[in-house]
């Protein structure tokens, strides 16, 4: 099996099973597409339902529908623009705000469960690898240094030179507790992968 194929067995298994402990913690008061509306809400609310549409990528029609169960469920308000009646704005409720708080501690929990089965040296390096292949490491890059241009790349370089440092004393100081999670033949392995998997994101900075 060729490396995409395998990186796309284990990424939908994994996001399969996410999503479906997602939605039996989340019920009955909320689903995952109602948790992503309101944390949208946290960061830029209020919002007309059109500015949904770039983020959520589905259609007008079905945001509406979302909302009109959301606002039924009490989780969002919907109000007309004092100054345009034709702009709706779209706010949370109090229980809104209670919901969205409680879906993000579900969530970092069930994705804490998972992350759990490696060791702290390689969630850290799995996170900056992860950001590297979405390009969301790029954008945060361009987002802190938009003039920068090549010295963007520069400070990136630092920031994963002090997180390897400091990962590295990490994984020193707990070699009890990752040959407890794998046994010393995984401990190898993974040091291994480790190692390789560093190398590959150092040259790709």
């Amino acid at each position: 099996m060729d490396n995409a194929a395998e990186f796309v067995k284990s990424w939908t298994k994994l996001t399969k099973d996410w999503n479906a402990r997602m939605e039996t913690e989340l019920a009955p008061q909320l689903t995952a597409g109602q948790l992503e509306v309101l944390e949208l809400l946290q960061a830029h609310e209020p919002m007309k339902p059109s500015d949904l549409l770039p983020h959520l990528e589905t259609t007008p029609a079905a945001i509406t529908t979302l909302l009109d169960r959301m606002e039924r469920a009490g989780l969002v308000e919907r109000n007309r623009d004092e100054a345009d009646r034709r702009i709706v704005w779209v706010t949370m409720t109090e229980l809104g705000r209670s919901e969205v708080e409680r879906g993000i501690t579900v969530r970092a929990a069930i994705v804490n469960e998972s992350l759990d089965r490696i060791s702290s040296h390689n969630r850290q390096l799995l996170v900056y690898l992860f950001g590297k292949v979405s390009g969301t490491r790029e954008a945060r890059t361009t987002e802190r240094n938009p003039e920068a241009g090549g010295g963007g790349e520069s400070a990136e370089s630092s920031e994963q030179a002090n997180g390897s440092g400091e990962s590295s004393k990490q994984t020193s100081g707990s070699s009890g507790a990752s040959g407890q999670i794998g046994g010393s033949n995984e401990s190898s392995e993974l040091a291994g992968a480790s190692g390789a998997a560093e190398s590959a994101a150092e040259s790709v900075v």
